[in-house]
């Protein structure tokens, strides 16, 4: 990456990675110091591509990346690469909706009543995916485990599928995860290396995704792994190559990158 970072490509998540985790996530922003950080990076690499289960503009508008100058090589892949928004366009390209996103919502709050976990609970509408927060509960682990078996029968039903996080469960279409948009904007890009950084489960698929890049063929090219926080997702950070505190740790250590290219 070092050698030739006009063919590195940096993949970020975006909450836990760029942004705190907080209680509402509609109140999440990108951490102090983030975007400097990108601006200083992004010229000198390949892309930046931020890989979120968000809305493409939702992260966008939170990051407050549109219209900074010194951003050209930066895309936001939103809801796990089915949207895309680049900066150079400044417009963001999606499929049309999955239908049983309509029939799931008209459903989730009969679900939510039946299993006890209404309250306390928060519904985040997200367009092409709904997400069902427990970290307002008064166990949130408890209610998290709780609805895993509910939410998965109702996904099921309408041809979704349930994406567990950060005490969050997120019903969306299947097909698509953070692994396939990074590998596919890899090969896309043509990178010669690659840095994935993430704090949550959904990153999981890019983390395989970047170990399956370092080992394909004859012709696998260099990744690092770095894991965003570990106290809540384990899994994540015992398969990483680096472990980093949290948003502001990855912010600092993207600066780092930036000047030492």
């Amino acid at each position: 990456m070092l050698a030739r970072p006009d063919r590195a490509v940096i993949a970020l998540d975006f909450d836990g990675t760029l942004a705190d985790i907080v209680p509402d996530p509609e109140q999440a922003r990108a951490h102090p110091g983030a975007v400097d950080a990108l601006v200083a990076l992004a010229p000198k690499v390949a892309s930046i591509a931020v890989i979120t289960g968000r809305p493409a503009g939702v992260a966008v508008r939170h990051g407050g990346f549109a219209g900074v100058a010194g951003l050209d090589h930066l895309v936001v892949l939103g809801h796990y690469g089915a949207e895309r928004w680049d900066a150079v366009s400044g417009t963001v390209h999606a499929p049309a909706p999955h239908p049983g996103i309509a029939s799931v919502r008209a459903e989730l709050p009969g679900v939510l009543d039946r299993s006890g976990s209404w309250h306390g609970t928060w519904v985040e509408e997200k367009g092409r995916a709904i997400a069902v927060h427990t970290r307002r509960a008064a166990d949130p682990q408890a209610a998290f485990e709780a609805l895993g078996g509910p939410l998965g029968e109702l996904a099921a039903r309408h041809g979704l599928i349930v994406e567990p996080g950060r005490l969050v469960l997120e019903l969306r279409p299947p097909g698509m995860d953070k692994g396939v948009a990074l590998a596919q904007y890899v090969r896309e890009t043509d990178a010669e290396s690659v840095l994935y950084a993430g704090d949550d489960l959904g990153d999981l698929a890019a983390y395989a995704a970047v170990e399956k890049l370092r080992t394909d063929g004859a012709d696998g090219i260099p990744g690092l792994l770095v894991c965003s926080g570990s106290a809540e997702v384990p899994e994540l950070a015992e398969r990483a190559d680096l472990l980093l505190g949290g948003p502001g740790d990855v912010v600092a250590f993207l600066a780092a990158l930036a000047r030492r290219i």
